[in-house]
């Protein structure tokens, strides 16, 4: 078994299914039902542990380096379209709307339900259950929804998942 088999593997039946434009960088741990959409990438170190339900990444969406993201029975990970999730962050049975973006070290528990177009501050911890509108900035220990955020800084979402597709380029040349 090579290391990027190790690195991809099938768990109880369930193996992950990567789209051929999809990414991952080589220390990246992909485990049971995982679904990689197009150009979706998934950064150095990160976990992704599909063993109690399954993890999707949507098209254009970035996991980027340190992240954990596991899915308890009954709990999967959704993560959107066009989403970043910003390094070191956690979630964990969860559902991100498209073109939304996670910060750096925030942690999603159980049950949350972040809606399109938000961000999740830095370091934020979002409780069990929780649920957000489209558009909101969320920040806290425990989070909770600030305000609506501008158009501008949604824009800065948008291009925020524009810039990681650039990256992968990038990175993929230079790991093949």
């Amino acid at each position: 078994m090579t290391v990027l088999e190790q690195k991809r593997m099938s768990l109880g039946g369930r193996k992950p299914t990567i789209h051929p434009e999809a990414w991952s960088a080589d220390n990246a741990t992909i485990i049971g039902s995982v679904t990689l959409q197009a150009r979706a990438s998934v950064w150095y170190a990160s976990v992704l542990r599909a063993d109690g339900d399954t993890i999707t990444v949507g098209a254009d969406s970035n996991i980027q380096d340190g992240c954990v993201l596991h899915a308890d029975r009954g709990f999967p990970v959704e993560v959107g379209e066009r989403v970043s999730v910003g390094h070191r962050a956690i979630l964990h049975g969860c559902h991100i709307g498209d073109e939304s973006l996670i910060g750096m070290g925030a942690v999603v528990l159980n049950g949350t339900r972040i809606g399109p177009g938000c961000l999740v501050a830095a370091g934020a911890v979002v409780l069990e259950d929780a649920t957000f509108e489209p558009g909101t900035l969320i920040a806290g220990v425990p989070a909770k929804a600030r305000r609506q955020l501008t158009e501008d800084e949604r824009a800065g979402i948008r291009a925020n998942a524009e810039r990681y597709l650039d990256l992968v380029r990038t990175h993929h040349e230079a790991t093949r």
